[in-house]
């Protein structure tokens, strides 16, 4: 199988796919790039930026995503992270690629009504509505960012999945359809 990088923007419904894929494709395993954002933020405490502009953080996410899909044997290894940088992207994808690991780059879009739709409609954290907020407050700011990088590299590097109209279930399926997993 093959590495499958779910990017889009934040809020996008990217979990909810890497959710369905998990439960579809036999032995898949999540890999969380965020976790080895917060492995550096304890390690190097002062150093408090965005995790992936840590200069670290990049070779070693490809470095562990590569080491899953080997002692995973080969089966897919589902990655839901919003990169939005195009120099991030391809040190990471070409690292991967590099070591001979398969890797699917999917990009979940829906035009701009819909994702501000959706972000202004989650609730990240239950029964704690000022930390959802600040949830949807990064979203938003974050948006502009995400549709630059859509209308340039990203558009056009990654296999582009408009969930716009489509239910969670249409979109796994097409992404299964993709990796050729049907």
């Amino acid at each position: 199988m093959t590495v499958i990088w779910i990017n889009g923007p934040f809020g996008g419904g990217k979990t909810t796919l890497a959710t369905a894929l998990l439960r579809a494709l036999p032995g898949a395993v999540l890999l969380d790039p965020e976790k080895v954002g917060h492995i550096l933020r304890e390690t190097f405490p002062g150093k408090r930026k965005d995790f992936q502009d840590h200069g670290p953080w990049r070779p070693l996410v490809a470095a562990f995503a590569v080491q899953c899909h080997r002692y995973n044997d080969g089966r897919a290894v589902v990655v839901p992270m919003t990169l939005l940088c195009e120099d991030y992207a391809r040190e990471i994808h070409g690292a991967i690629r590099a070591a001979g690991v398969p890797l699917r780059h999917l990009l979940l879009h829906a035009d701009s009504h819909t994702i501000g739709d959706r972000i202004e409609s989650s609730t990240e954290y239950p029964g704690d509505e000022q930390r959802s907020e600040q949830v949807r407050v990064f979203r938003r700011r974050k948006l502009p960012a995400y549709l630059e990088a859509y209308e340039g590299w990203a558009g056009q590097s990654a296999e582009v999945i408009d969930t716009t109209r489509l239910t969670p279930g249409q979109v796994a399926e097409r992404a299964l359809t993709i990796v050729g997993a049907r």
